[in-house]
């Protein structure tokens, strides 16, 4: 069976999280205590000590969006990866956009107004403030590409729209403003948010941010 080391917290956790149950692939979890080092099944999974990281018997790997993909294939979920080569570049464009850009700018707004206030630090306004003109333009981007069709690569949901919710995965408590992007808010609280995976991986509970 895999082996996930995880954490709540993290976005990328979220992103593999949510894609493997919603394609039915047995997982297990653990969670190092990443700030004392993990412990050594941890370093060796992934010897930069940050997670996501899978095991599967002797095969190990981190970076999320290659969990993603490495699971889809081996398991045949070409549903949500498919072979069509014109799909899957569509796909993989996503999954790099949003590691190289979209990822970076919700977490600014996760740590200062999600990580900040969990460790009993006061959220810096000025540094979401100087953030948001670039996270808006990167919304637009979501938003233009959702007013045409349902899920980021068609009718279907595929491992784009799981990469690209996941960094937005406590955007009301991340602060998000998703109401100037009315078809990136349609998307992921009315699609994403319903899926079954997305459910029974709720981190606010998990966090004790919710009731």
């Amino acid at each position: 069976m895999l082996k996930l080391f995880e954490h709540p917290l993290s976005p990328y956790v979220q992103k593999v999280k949510l894609a493997l149950l919603e394609k039915g692939i047995p997982f297990e979890t653990t969670m190092p205590d990443i700030f004392a080092g993990g412990g050594a099944d941890f370093a060796a999974a992934n010897p930069r000590l940050e997670i996501p990281a899978l095991v599967d018997g002797d095969m190990k790997l981190w970076e999320s969006n290659a969990i993603l993909q490495y699971a889809a294939d081996k398991n045949e979920a070409f549903a949500y990866y498919p072979r069509d080569l014109r799909l899957r570049a569509d796909i993989n464009r996503w999954l790099l956009w949003e590691a190289a850009h979209w990822f970076p700018s919700c977490y600014i707004y996760l740590v200062e107004n999600v990580v900040k206030p969990l460790l009993k630090a006061e959220p810096d306004r000025a540094v979401t403030d100087k953030e948001a003109p670039n996270w808006h333009r990167l919304a637009n981007i979501l938003d233009e590409r959702l007013a045409k069709q349902r899920w980021l690569c068609g009718d279907k949901v595929t491992l784009a729209d799981i990469a690209v919710a996941a960094p937005m995965h406590l955007h009301s408590y991340q602060k998000l403003p998703l109401d100037a992007h009315p078809n990136l808010k349609r998307w992921m609280t009315k699609d994403v948010e319903q899926l079954p995976c997305w459910k029974a991986t709720d981190a606010a509970k998990l966090l004790g941010l919710a009731a």
